[in-house]
Parts: C-alpha cells; sequence; structure tokens
C-alpha cells in the first residue's frame, strides 16, 4: 500500500469546509437575500503590504500604475502627461524619496504583509522599487515643488535618512531647511553603516541631490552640541529635528572588551566605507545575528588579510590613524570568518537572502552561542574569543538566554567585531537623553517637554532604514502644523499616503461640486460612486476578505542575484542585485490583488443577477469610480461582493 501523501492546501475556487461536497445554488440565496436589506458599498481600504511599510509608500498605486490599470493624466494635447514610469516612480516617492537605495536593502516587511502569500508567493515590491528608482535615475528625474515659501526656517541635525526624509517632506512645504552633519558627505548610515556592493555611491548620490536641488542647505563637518550649540539653533531657527542616529556602536559587555583588535561594526564599517580599511587579519569573528553582521563579515571576507602586514595595521586603520597604501602592491588571501548569534540561524533578525549569500560564500555561521569572555596575550590583544552555547528567547518582550553548563569554548580571532547594536552620542545635546540612551516622542515625533523640538529615526529605536524615513515624513507633517499655529492632532492609526480619489476626478477634468474629506457615506453626493467609504485611515483588509478563487499561480519574478563562493569574494567589491526589466517589471505588477481597491476586473458587472450593477460611463469613470449600483434594482443578494477578488465591494445598509 503506497503512502498518502499530504498535499498542500490552497484557496480553490470557494472555500469550502473539509468534508463539504454539497453544491449550493446561487438561486437559493437570491431568492432570500431581500431580508438582509444591505446593498453593495464601495470601501476602500488599506492594504497590508501598505500597513506593513514603515515609510507607509502607497504601494498598491503605484502597482496599479507599473500594471497600468491606472493611467498617468491626459495633457493639453490629449497625451499622457509623462511616462507611467515617470508617474508610478511620482506615486512611490510621495512617501520615500530613496526608492533605488531601499529597492536594494530594505528587508521589505511589505512582502512578509503581502496578501498573495496566502495564495503562494508575495508580490516582488521591492524589485518593483528598484525599477523604478533604476528608471528614474537613468532619466534625470526630479523633485519639485509649488508650495510658495513660507518664511519658516527648519534645523535638522543629522544628514541620514530620517533627516533627509524630513528636509524632503518640508522643502516640498515651502520651508527654508538646513542640515547639519558631522560627516563630509550625506547620507548617514546608508553611507556609512552599509558597504557600497550593497548601495553603490552613484545611486545614493543621485538620490540624495534630488533634495538638495530643492534648495535644502547643508552645513557639513559641523557637530550641534560642541561646533554650534542648541541655543544658537533655537534662536536662528523656528524648529528644530533631531535625527543624528545612533551611530556609536555598543562595545561587548566583557572583561577586556578595549584591546585595541576588539572593535565596534559601526567604526568598522565607517573605517571600509572612508577607504582606511583595506585588509584584516586571518582570523575575524563577528557577534551579531543582524543585518549589520552580515554586512561585517561579508565586507571582511572581501578584503581578506595580508601576510606581509603587521597585526596593528588594520586595528590603526579602524582607529583612523592610517591607510594601507600596501595593500595595492601586495597579494591578498582570504580571511576566515566567523559569526556568531545567540539564536540559531532560522531565528536571526538578518534578512534570510543575506543570510544565504553569506554562507555560500563560505562565512561560518554558529547559532546558539553567547560570548561570554576575550581571551587575551601577552601584548594585551585579543587571540580568541570565548562562547557558550545557550538557549535565548523573548518572554514577556525581554531577552532570556540560559547559557548552558559545561559548553564553554574558544574561537580563535585576530579581530573581533562587535555588532550587538548601536548607541546615540549624546555629547552637547545630555539635555535630549531620556535616561536610557534614546529620545522620548510623542505620536508625532515631538520630543517630549520640547515644544518645538521633533526627533526621528534610530534616536528613538534603532530599527531600519525605511523607519527612520517614515519617522521624518511624519515629523515634518507635525513641524509644518507647529509653523502654521495648528494643534498636534492625534494621528490616524494607519500613517499611509493614501490613493485619492479626489485627485484621479481633477485630473480626468471631472467637476467637484462639493469637498468630501475625507470621503465617507457618499449616498448624496456627486464626489464618487454611491456608498464610497475611504477608510483607509483604519482599516488594513485581510485575505480572508478577498476573493482569492479569481487569481491564477503566477510565479513571481526574481532579480538576478550574483552569488560568490569563498574565491570569488576576495577582493569582489561588485553589486550583486541587477534590477528587474521593464516586462518583468510590469509582469510583477500583474501580480499584485490590488487589496481594497478595484482593478476593474467586471466580475461585478457580470455576475449580478439583476444587472443592477453597472459600468461607470468612460467620460466619469477613475479609478475606484468604475462600477456603481442601481439600488432600484439591487435586492441584496450578496453576489457582487462574493465575486469580487479585492474586497473593494462590501455589504452595507442600502440607504
Amino acid at each position: 500500500m503506497s503512502e498518502t501523501m499530504e498535499m498542500p492546501q490552497k484557496f480553490t475556487f470557494r472555500r469550502y469546509k473539509d468534508g463539504d461536497n454539497k453544491v449550493r445554488r446561487w438561486t437559493d440565496k437570491i431568492f432570500q437575500a431581500s431580508h438582509t436589506y444591505k446593498c453593495p458599498t464601495y470601501i476602500q481600504s488599506t492594504p497590508p503590504c501598505q500597513g506593513s511599510c514603515p515609510a507607509g509608500e502607497d504601494i498598491r498605486g503605484y502597482l496599479a500604475i507599473v500594471r497600468q490599470t491606472e493611467k498617468p493624466p491626459v495633457g493639453k494635447d490629449g497625451k499622457p502627461a509623462m511616462p507611467w514610469q515617470e508617474y508610478a516612480w511620482r506615486r512611490l516617492t510621495e512617501a520615500n524619496p530613496f526608492p533605488s537605495v531601499m529597492g536594494r536593502v530594505c528587508p521589505a516587511p511589505c512582502e512578509t504583509g503581502c496578501n498573495r502569500n496566502a495564495l503562494e508567493d508575495h508580490v516582488g515590491i521591492n524589485s518593483v522599487e528598484h525599477f523604478l528608482g533604476e528608471y528614474a535615475i537613468a532619466n534625470n528625474l526630479g523633485f519639485s515643488t509649488k508650495a510658495e515659501p513660507t518664511g519658516k526656517k527648519v534645523a535638522i541635525i543629522g544628514g541620514g535618512p530620517a533627516g533627509l526624509s524630513c528636509a524632503y517632506q518640508l522643502a516640498l512645504k515651502g520651508h527654508e531647511v538646513t542640515i547639519f552633519d558631522d560627516h563630509e558627505l550625506l547620507g548617514g548610515m546608508m553611507r556609512y553603516g552599509i558597504p557600497g556592493f550593497r548601495t553603490p555611491r552613484h545611486v545614493l548620490d543621485a538620490e540624495i541631490k534630488r533634495i538638495t536641488d530643492l534648495g535644502v542647505k547643508t552645513r557639513m563637518n559641523c557637530r550641534i552640541g560642541t561646533d554650534v550649540t542648541m541655543d544658537e539653533l533655537r534662536k536662528d531657527f523656528d524648529a528644530v529635528f533631531l535625527g543624528m542616529g545612533a551611530q556609536a556602536g555598543r562595545a561587548l559587555p566583557l572583561a577586556d572588551s578595549a584591546a585595541p583588535n576588539v572593535v565596534t561594526a559601526t567604526a568598522f564599517l565607517k573605517a571600509f566605507n572612508d577607504g582606511r580599511l583595506q585588509h584584516v587579519g586571518k582570523r575575524v569573528v563577528v557577534v551579531g545575528g543582524g543585518d549589520t553582521s552580515i554586512d561585517v563579515a561579508t565586507v571582511a571576507r572581501r578584503l581578506g588579510h595580508l601576510e606581509s602586514s603587521k597585526p596593528t595595521d588594520f586595528e590603526q586603520a579602524i582607529a583612523g590613524q592610517m591607510a594601507h597604501d600596501v595593500a595595492e602592491i601586495s597579494v591578498k588571501q582570504g580571511a576566515d570568518v566567523t559569526l556568531t548569534s545567540i539564536f540559531n540561524i532560522d531565528k536571526m533578525a538578518a534578512n534570510k537572502h543575506e543570510i544565504e549569500q553569506a554562507l555560500a560564500e563560505g562565512i561560518d555561521i554558529r547559532g546558539g552561542l553567547v560570548p561570554v569572555g576575550i581571551v587575551r596575550g601577552p601584548d594585551g590583544r585579543a587571540t580568541a574569543l570565548r562562547v557558550a552555547k545557550c538557549e535565548a528567547k523573548m518572554v514577556g518582550g525581554k531577552l532570556d538566554i540560559k547559557n548552558i553548563e559545561g559548553s564553554e569554548h574558544d574561537i580563535p580571532a585576530d579581530l573581533i567585531v562587535s555588532a550587538i547594536g548601536q548607541a546615540v552620542d549624546f555629547t552637547g545635546l545630555e539635555e535630549f537623553d531620556n535616561g536610557r540612551g534614546l529620545v522620548s516622542t510623542d505620536k508625532n515625533y515631538l520630543v517630549n517637554g520640547h515644544k518645538n523640538v521633533f526627533a526621528g529615526g534610530d534616536i528613538i529605536k534603532p530599527h531600519l532604514l525605511t523607519t527612520a524615513i517614515g519617522h521624518g515624513s511624519i515629523a515634518a507633517d507635525g513641524i509644518d502644523s507647529y509653523l502654521k499655529g495648528h494643534d498636534l492632532e492625534k494621528r490616524p492609526k494607519i500613517d499611509a499616503h493614501q490613493f485619492d480619489l479626489m485627485r484621479k476626478m481633477m485630473e480626468k477634468g471631472l467637476e467637484i461640486k462639493e469637498t468630501h474629506e475625507p470621503l465617507r457615506g457618499t449616498c448624496n453626493s456627486n464626489v464618487a460612486v454611491h456608498n464610497f467609504d475611504n477608510r483607509s485611515d483604519r482599516y488594513i483588509i485581510p485575505h480572508e476578505e478577498l476573493f482569492l478563487g479569481h487569481f491564477n499561480i503566477v510565479a513571481r519574478n526574481m532579480r538576478e542575484v550574483i552569488t560568490l563562493d569563498k574565491e570569488s569574494a576576495l577582493g569582489n567589491f561588485e553589486e550583486r542585485l541587477k534590477a528587474l526589466s521593464q516586462d518583468e517589471a510590469v509582469a510583477e505588477g500583474k501580480r499584485c490583488m490590488s487589496c481594497g481597491m478595484c482593478f476593474e476586473c467586471d466580475n461585478c458587472v457580470v455576475y449580478c443577477p439583476q444587472t443592477a450593477v453597472f459600468r461607470v460611463p468612460k467620460a466619469k469613470a477613475t479609478l475606484g469610480r468604475y462600477v456603481d449600483t442601481n439600488y432600484d434594482k439591487c435586492i441584496g443578494c450578496h453576489i457582487c461582493a462574493d465575486v469580487c477578488p479585492t474586497g473593494y465591494i462590501q455589504m452595507g445598509l442600502g440607504e
């Protein structure tokens, strides 16, 4: 007797319960439906991709443009005012001015949230973002603003993702912005914390230049708190944004962690990105488990070591004391790189794709190990990291680590790098330290106890680059309200750049006789279709609300990734990730299920037995205003809602 294989369950045409094989006739439902008194309502909801995006990108919106469900506005000559690629890029950059950078390095929580995961595999949102970012750079697209100058001045401390995002949004609103940064170049952790083979510098420079081209001023190599005081800023500016990040690394909490060859990840990566660090020791041990630890390990693998170098050479380079001219004329050899994490590999915080690439390059990743000591030689330098096996888990939001007795052992090392976290340098800015080494703010990112100081990014809580971009955008809204003398109101549950039906109607040249913000309960207005309700500020639509039977299984269009091995990684600082082609990007956009927004499939029109659902006349139609209902004909049978793939049609009181 052959063994029965258990097949994974997938959604089919109808979601029957196990053992339910009865065919129900829709006619029975139709004849009884009038007792419900419910008719179709058109509900705009936030898709979970956008709800999962810390920057609040209108992901569904720009994917609709990529798939060409939504068209660019038409100019006076009757032709599109811009190519669809530009229109999609402009929709994307309303929230995030760094699509080319984020398309490469963001771990894409939007893809984890994507409802298509319930069907087969998520939409490649990150790869489409990457494609649009590359198109914009290749075609020299820039930002512009029609906002009148307000005469208000804002100082931004820190030119990283949070500060640049805040500066961008404020400049679009007409405010005069000056960025103060203690580095030579803007970019923060995008430049000094991520290696160039993951964020090519020409890409980063192009996306930063668009922001400064809006008139944003900069004062580089200027540290607030020492070169310029906060009192001077308060005197010269109407508001201040703290976005200096957490660029001080956390040392290992062990005795002897001050040994010269035990360094932090931020110091290591800054030395590499500044061009000082050109080789490492033969044996490198990295302690971490997050994306930064993977960056350190892969950089060390590429740098390799020199047999002819002195052991102190790379230490002095990391400390900023010298450069390695000898590296240019010496033959490099590979370095043995070990990465330890308290969590097992499958539980590490780093991007799974980056972990796979690191393993392919021969980096030895060892999970379930906790550092317990540093072994030092007669010269005071570390010779090994002492570790113990452990069991680590989160309990009540706190990390619980239990060491396994008798499991201690040493991992030999010429260089030990701590990638266990970051810290904020509050020198000269101690007034903002909340006592835990961070800054405390409210939901508008207004700093507690300060009327005109806002903050965002890693100084609130170290997290993703895209999180810092979102903080900067939200803080800019708060600063704008403050500068206008408005009260800082409670923010919506979902911070999102939403699809705007009013904008689509104006682009179409349709007359709007009344304003209706937010658009809710439009049964007696001409602003939208009958009973249109925009719930995007408070409702994220789950996959249970979709008709998944409408969608076919379609394989994801994958970006080409160059995978290196131990030998080919040495000295290879070329980018590994290639953008999708235009055809691939369009095909990937078509995999989007448009959760919470009509994508004009005609199911409701075709399946309505009363012909109550009808298409809006073409002259009056826009995206989101494609179908309407004749409530004199509607009997509340619910079939239109049942067959709506996107959950845009829901049943409500037929008023």
